[in-house]
C-alpha cells in the first residue's frame, strides 16, 4: 500500500435498520463485531462469522478484507452472508448494491465485487447482513487425528461423508491443540449445533468414528487469537480431497521452526500456517512455495516482505478496467490493486 492519508470510519457506527422477523440487519460500517453480536443476541439471533482476531474489529473491515473463520465450514464465507452494500467510490459518489432482503438478485453483483476488495473500489459505509436464529444446543467435540497420512485421509473422508452437519470442523496440529488447552496431539475439533436431539445424534455419530470427548467451547475463541501481531500467516489451499497430503507436506516443512503452528478447515481444504515473529525470509519462501495443485494466500507479513512474497500489480485489462471505473483518480488504497496511477 502506498496511501499517504487514511480515512477512519470508527465513529460511523450503529444500526440503520433491524427486522428480526426477516433475519436481516443493516449496520454502519464502523460497528464492531462485538456490538453486532450483542445487538442481535438480544433477539435470540446471531451472525455466524468468526474471523481470526478479536471481535473489536469492525463489520466494514471484515467485509472489505473478506475475512472469515472456522464457521465458514457450516455457513459459508462472509461473501455468502452479505445482502447489500453502500459505499463511496473514488469520485465521491454514493453507490448501493444488493438490498436488505434475502431474495434480492438483480443487475451486477456489487456485493461480491466489494467483498474482499480491500478498499480499492470504494469506502464501505453501510452493510445489510443475513442473520440466523441462535441454536438451542451447541457442543464442541475433540477426536484424535491419525498421524499417518493414509489413515488421516480416511478419517477426514469419513467425517465429510458422515450424517452430521457441524458448524465448524477443524484439524489442529499438536502445538495448536496445546495452545487451546487440549492434549498435545494432532486433533480434530468439531462444533455441533441445532436442536437438542440433533446435537445428541451428531455427538453419537462422532463417537462411532473413534474416541470423542466433549471440551469447552472457548477453544474456538482461543483459536481466533492464536497468532501474535508479529507472526507471519499464510493459507495453503486446494482440493479438500487432497488435504491429508497437503497437511503432511506443510507439517514436514513447519516442524523445522520452533513455535510454528498449523490448523486446517477440513471441508475447505485450507491449511493455515502461522510462523513465529519475524522468521527468516528464506523460511517463508520455502514454506509458501505452492505445490502444483495448491494456492498460497498471505494474511500477515512484515511490511518489508509484502513486495517480495505478495506482489500487488495486476495488469490484466479486466482488473484495471474495474479499478478505473470505480476509482479513476487512483486515490483508494493505491498500490493494492495494481500500480498507483
Amino acid at each position: 500500500m502506498t496511501a499517504s492519508q487514511t480515512l477512519s470510519l470508527a465513529d460511523h457506527t450503529g444500526v440503520v435498520e433491524y427486522v428480526p422477523g426477516d433475519l436481516t440487519i443493516t449496520l454502519r460500517a464502523g460497528t464492531t463485531l462485538a456490538d453486532l453480536e450483542r445487538i442481535v443476541g438480544e433477539q435470540g439471533q446471531w451472525f455466524p462469522v468468526n474471523p481470526y482476531g478479536s471481535s473489536d474489529g469492525t463489520i466494514g473491515a471484515t467485509v472489505a478484507t473478506a475475512s472469515s473463520g472456522t464457521l465458514s465450514h457450516g455457513f459459508g464465507t462472509i461473501r455468502d452472508l452479505v445482502l447489500g452494500v453502500t459505499f463511496v467510490n473514488g469520485e465521491g459518489k454514493l453507490v448501493s448494491g444488493g438490498g436488505r432482503v434475502v431474495k434480492n438478485v438483480a443487475g451486477f453483483d456489487l456485493v461480491r465485487l466489494l467483498t474482499g476488495s480491500w478498499g480499492t473500489l470504494g469506502v464501505i459505509t453501510e452493510l445489510s447482513l443475513r442473520l440466523y436464529a441462535q441454536p438451542a444446543g451447541r457442543l464442541t467435540m475433540r477426536l484424535d487425528a491419525p498421524t499417518d497420512q493414509r489413515r488421516l485421509a480416511n478419517r477426514l473422508s469419513e467425517l465429510l461423508s458422515a450424517p452430521i452437519l457441524p458448524f465448524a470442523l477443524e484439524l489442529l496440529s499438536e502445538g495448536v491443540a496445546q495452545r487451546l488447552g487440549l492434549p498435545r496431539r494432532p486433533t480434530i475439533l468439531a462444533l455441533l449445533g441445532g436442536n437438542v436431539a440433533a446435537v445428541r445424534a451428531q455427538r453419537d455419530t462422532l463417537a462411532k468414528l473413534g474416541a470423542a470427548d466433549e471440551v469447552s467451547e472457548d477453544a474456538w475463541d482461543k483459536l481466533r487469537v492464536l497468532e501474535s501481531p508479529e507472526s507471519s500467516v499464510f493459507r495453503v489451499s486446494g482440493l479438500p480431497t487432497q488435504l491429508a497430503e497437503r497437511w503432511e507436506r506443510m507439517r514436514t516443512m513447519m516442524e523445522s521452526w520452533d513455535g510454528s503452528l498449523m490448523h486446517a478447515s477440513i471441508a475447505r481444504g485450507t491449511v493455515r500456517c502461522i510462523l513465529p515473529a519475524e522468521p527468516p525470509a528464506g523460511a517463508i519462501e520455502a514454506m509458501s512455495s505452492p505445490h502444483a495443485s495448491d494456492t498460497v494466500i498471505f494474511e500477515t507479513l512484515a511490511p518489508a516482505l509484502w513486495a517480495r512474497f505478495s506482489p500487488t500489480a495486476i495488469a490484466d485489462r479486466v482488473s484495471q478496467g474495474i479499478k478505473s471505473a470505480f476509482d479513476p483518480l487512483g486515490i483508494l488504497n493505491p498500490g493494492i490493486l495494481g500500480p498507483s496511477f
